[in-house]
């Protein structure tokens, strides 16, 4: 992906996420030589969604049970305000 302006290459973000991460692993994606643990890569893809779906329920859950408390501390509210007139 050349930049016709500049006649230079384009740098994606993941590239230097790679770079950063493992200098190797980016020297090898430049070369076009394919990684050869897809599997563990993929198990390791799998896992961080389970966990980003794990993470987003019990954030709802959270959520629900500050609803929850909010809603008896209203009620608590009207009831002691009810029994006072």
């Amino acid at each position: 992906m050349n930049n016709p302006q500049t006649g230079m290459r384009s740098i994606r973000a993941s590239e230097i996420s790679t770079y950063l991460f493992c200098q190797r692993a980016w020297w090898y994606q430049q070369q076009g030589i394919e990684t050869e643990n897809l599997r563990e890569l993929a198990g390791g893809r799998d896992l961080h969604h389970q966990h980003g779906r794990t993470v987003l329920a019990s954030g709802l859950l959270r959520a629900l049970a500050y609803l929850a408390l909010l809603a008896a501390l209203v009620l608590l509210a009207i009831q002691f305000t009810l029994q006072l007139i």
